[in-house]
């Protein structure tokens, strides 16, 4: 049987969507938590442990990647015990993975080299078509179809769904950072707009961006999603006091409209297929409420933030 290492949570995710969670030996530490219980890390990073602002986790990453450094790093003893066949890394992002040269520079010392394989999707489509490539380098692509075809069916009844009720687009925003705040970018954008919303500040199949708080005044989103890359909602709400003490906070529609919305970041940011569909299917609700429901099994993972005197976020 193949051994396959994961150094990124999408891939972790997508091998047990599968099936095919035997073939995995090694993870990240921040792979989903069934697989951090079965399975050995492999990839660390020197911010395990520490509880940073946005603005510390921006400066650290950008001094880092300024002086060439990097805060991952693989446990070097623990991949050459696990001898993996194959490795599956990632060249989309440095700063949320560790990449491709990273990996290949830990795996030159090894025996047996594996075979290093980057998932690097820029769109939606790229995303679902890493899970064939995923499934066809472990001999098992049938299964990855199967997986696919389950998902194409979830995302094609949200769009029948708008399609049947003529559903005017909605004004939106995705946020993927908050201090700076960023756009959302890559993949996110192609999400939105199955859930039946466009993001005119959002970047398709491409880089996130810092992007000013004049713009997105002047822009005045009909509903603001926030997902921080690596937040969740209870860790979002930490830092929500510096959005709501923003100049033009009050007036925009979104909030004036109570149509806030804090969100679960692997919804959006972690790139596995059933997770972005999920989030379809959870931006959808949030769009049209009038015409979707949101699945039970999404409800915990958003919250919507009211507009109150004290700037409270209450649970829906």
């Amino acid at each position: 049987m193949l051994k396959v290492c994961s150094f990124l949570p999408a891939v972790t995710q997508m091998l047990y969507d599968m099936g095919l969670e035997d073939h995995l030996f090694g993870i990240t530490f921040e792979c989903p938590q069934q697989a951090l219980q079965e399975k050995l890390p492999v990839v660390r990073c020197v911010m395990e442990g520490k509880n940073l602002t946005s603005r510390e986790i921006d400066t650290l990453f950008s001094e880092s990647k300024h002086q060439g450094k990097s805060l991952y790093y693989v446990d070097e003893p623990v991949l050459k015990q696990i001898a993996p066949d194959i490795i599956f890394t990632q060249d989309i992002c440095d700063v949320c993975q560790i990449d491709t040269e990273c990996t290949a520079a830990a795996v030159a010392v090894l025996e047996k080299q594996p075979t290093i394989i980057s998932i690097s999707p820029e769109s939606l489509e790229d995303v679902f078509r890493a899970a064939i490539v995923i499934g066809k380098a472990l001999g098992q692509e049938g299964k990855a179809h199967a997986y696919l075809e389950a998902l194409y069916r979830r995302r094609d009844r949200v769009i029948d769904n708008l399609r049947k009720h003529r559903a005017m687009p909605k004004r939106v925003m995705l946020m993927e950072w908050i201090h700076p705040i960023y756009n959302c970018g890559h993949w996110i954008p192609h999400q939105i707009a199955y859930a039946g919303g466009i993001d005119m500040l959002a970047n398709p199949s491409g880089d996130s961006i810092v992007t000013s708080w004049e713009k997105i005044v002047k822009y005045d989103p009909e509903v603001l999603v926030i997902a921080p890359c690596g937040f969740t909602i209870t860790r979002t709400m930490e830092e929500m006091h510096l959005l709501t003490q923003k100049p033009g906070w009050e007036t925009l529609k979104a909030v004036k409209n109570n149509r806030v919305f804090l969100a679960n970041f692997e919804l959006f940011t972690q790139s596995s297929a059933g997770t972005l569909v999920d989030g379809i299917e959870l931006l959808a609700g949030l769009f049209h409420p009038d015409i979707n429901t949101i699945p039970p099994h999404l409800q915990h993972k958003y919250l919507q933030y009211y507009r109150t005197d004290t700037e409270k976020g209450l649970a829906k």
